[in-house]
């Protein structure tokens, strides 16, 4: 049953406030302090290595969704003050739609909705699968061993989306190169500040360039939509720069989920075995891995309310785990098992609410793709070393395998 929130009444004690650094995990292991807070109640306290303050933690299933889904929690307060957080800078761009409120997200997110669609995802199939052909014809060509996310996950998002970005072909090793400097740990802050200051301005550039076209790509679309003033040039920007970055979660979700099939002998056969029935293993696979480190953004609650008798006071920061609501036990019997017929599976790895991944079918396009085409394309694909070392990401919010070293 949902719980609501409710105005204040009598209330217990507020819990204690627990730290919760950024751990450098190997494999899928799930956070071992995130499995604490669960255990711990429903509303909890955290501290994270940055930022201010404490703020509140949700991690049931119901919590989840009903605080995603109520505009008294709010992304743009966020914008507005230092709170505790992952991740060490806090420049949040106008435009971005992932701190906006209703209704500016609704209005910022129109002009791009189009290319989200899921009869657009049907017509750039075709084309996704000709550019990931030709990176597996050259892993095929150069043979054994070869390291999937060097050769496969990393290139194959990054195309594809600058495929439905609109990024002319001439520019886009510039702009995968910006893109691999801003997602990248090496360099440090200043070099991926100057990668994003020449991605940006290139993007203003582009739009700029493209106020009166009519194709269907986003950053036509976008420059249309400053054309007729529905945004600006600025919002434009905040809306185009995350897009062109977003395909690093599939690369790291792909890694994850490969690792997953790779290392489990009976998962792979049932892929092999029954590909017609794939979907639902792959749907288990999101729910399971642990896509991020900590949390992802914050919220404001806007007025005091109540949930699990507790007070969340107004201007109290509020964060929800997806990763935790995905493993509640009330919803997903079993939940740290994967079963691979789970049914129903109502995993929210993509989010909820009008916070809803702009990208998710773009997402669940890619990720079927590369795992249809691997797995049919290299039939005896294995590990080239044993599990234990395969390097993970360190230091970093998106977890996933540095490296994926295969065979065949």
């Amino acid at each position: 049953m949902t719980q609501e929130i409710t105005a204040p009444a009598d209330r217990a004690e507020p819990p204690p406030v627990r730290d919760w650094p950024a751990l450098d995990l190997e494999g899928t292991e799930f956070d071992p302090v995130l499995a604490g807070l669960m255990r711990e109640g429903p509303i909890t306290r955290i501290r994270l290595p940055h930022g201010e303050g404490w703020a509140w933690l949700a991690t049931r299933y119901d919590d989840v969704k009903l605080i995603t889904n109520d505009p008294r929690f709010s992304r743009a307060e966020v914008t507005r003050r230092q709170v505790t957080r992952l991740a060490p800078h806090f420049a949040p761009r106008p435009g971005s739609l992932a701190w906006a409120d209703q209704p500016d997200h609704n209005r910022l997110r129109k002009p791009v909705s189009a290319a989200f669609t899921v009869s657009a995802m049907k017509r750039l199939r075709p084309r996704a699968q000709e550019m990931l052909d030709g990176l597996v014809d050259g892993v095929l060509r150069d043979g054994p061993p070869a390291d999937l996310v060097e050769r496969v996950l990393e290139p194959f998002p990054l195309a594809v989306v600058s495929e439905l970005m609109g990024v002319p072909a001439a520019e886009r090793e510039r702009v995968h190169a910006w893109t691999r400097q801003i997602i990248s740990m090496s360099g440090g802050a200043e070099a991926a500040d100057h990668a994003k200051q020449g991605m940006y301005a290139w993007i203003a550039d582009t739009i700029g360039a493209r106020r009166d076209s009519r194709a269907e790509d986003v950053l036509s679309l976008l420059g249309a939509a400053v054309g007729r003033g529905d945004i600006s040039l600025e919002e434009a920007v905040g809306l185009a720069g995350p897009l062109q970055i977003g395909g690093e979660a599939v690369t790291h979700n792909c890694g994850q989920m490969l690792y997953l099939l790779l290392t489990r002998p009976e998962l792979m056969a049932r892929m092999r075995e029954r590909p017609e029935a794939r979907g639902p293993v792959l749907d288990e696979l999101l729910r399971h891995i642990p896509h991020r480190s900590t949390v992802g953004l914050a919220r404001v609650a806007l007025e005091d309310v109540e949930l699990h008798g507790v007070r969340i006071g107004a201007g109290d920061p509020v964060y929800v785990s997806y990763l935790a609501a995905n493993r509640d036990p009330d919803v997903f019997p079993d939940p740290d098992r994967i079963d691979p017929d789970r049914d129903p599976n109502p995993h929210l790895s993509f989010g909820n609410g009008p916070h809803y991944c702009t990208g998710a079918v773009l997402a669940r396009l890619q990720t079927e793709l590369l795992v249809d085409t691997l797995l049919d394309r290299l039939p005896g694909l294995r590990l080239a070393v044993p599990p234990a070392q395969v390097a993970w990401r360190r230091r970093t919010m998106i977890r996933g395998p540095r490296t994926l070293p295969v065979t065949w």
